[in-house]
């Protein structure tokens, strides 16, 4: 992880080279769209309210939770104990990305989508409130922090959810394999070092088609994961690359015809 002084000289960079965030300068047809109609739709959407709600309850949770750390493997490493509030200070996607989130779901309507990384629930709630209809998978390594997102849903009365939990090297293939062997948008936010994000991309690519979305979250929260989403962007089945500094986005479109690399600023 780069220090906090780092991070913010890597993001100065960012904010005054990336691309105008209205559009201007960009000549992809499609990703003008993208930027016109889902990075700047400054609606405010029906489940906004509810959701940030929840978040501000969670932010003052004061329940301690019991957690495994599993290390390397599916070995469990350790415990510890960590309250709610701590993890929702530190672990949720803020508002602006979850909502972003929500409105690519809006604007591409996906069949399916899987999340790895549910931790309490948040942007899995964005996700799944676009469409009721759509299936939303989302995978949570640690039990406890899985049944406070199973409750969080409960009181959101959102039911096209279903959480697997489980270390991901031990339940991914199954999920792909039974149960999304054509996956439309994945938002993968299970582990911040590159071998294991590259290994997510690997496994999901048999599964992908012209028309899917991958999005990476912390593309530059470390070296490593900046090198992951190097490799991840230059994979020869992406045509389109998508910077957004705190989130990268893959797409596999066929009518790109050339290889296409944004950095653009939100």
């Amino acid at each position: 992880m780069y220090s906090p002084v780092k991070l913010g000289t890597k993001y100065l960079k960012y904010w005054l080279t990336a691309a105008n965030g209205k559009g201007h300068g960009i000549h992809s047809p499609f990703v003008f769209d993208f930027v016109t109609k889902v990075l700047n739709d400054y609606n405010t959407y029906y489940c906004y309210t509810s959701i940030e709600n929840l978040r501000a309850r969670l932010k003052r949770d004061n329940t301690m939770l019991t957690l495994q750390d599993f290390g390397a493997g599916s070995r469990v490493h350790a415990s510890y104990e960590r309250k709610v509030s701590a993890i929702a200070n530190s672990s949720l996607k803020p508002k602006k990305f979850a909502q972003l989130l929500f409105r690519m779901v809006n604007y591409y309507q996906p069949g399916n989508i899987l999340e790895l990384g549910t931790s309490l629930g948040i942007t899995t709630a964005y996700l799944a409130s676009a469409d009721a209809s759509k299936p939303v998978i989302t995978m949570e390594g640690a039990a406890a922090v899985a049944a406070v997102a199973k409750q969080n849903f409960e009181q959101l009365n959102i039911h096209n959810i279903q959480v697997v939990e489980g270390n991901f090297d031990l339940t991914l293939d199954k999920v792909l394999e039974e149960q999304l062997p054509v996956t439309d948008f994945a938002f993968i936010d299970g582990n911040h070092r590159k071998e294991p994000t590259i290994n997510y991309f690997k496994k999901l690519l048999p599964h992908i088609h012209e028309h899917s979305i991958l999005v990476f979250d912390d593309i530059h929260w470390s070296e490593e994961m900046e090198a992951a989403w190097n490799h991840i962007k230059q994979h020869d089945a992406v045509t389109l690359a998508v910077d957004l500094f705190f989130i990268g986005i893959v797409f596999f479109r066929k009518e790109q015809k050339a290889k296409e690399d944004f950095v653009i600023r939100f």
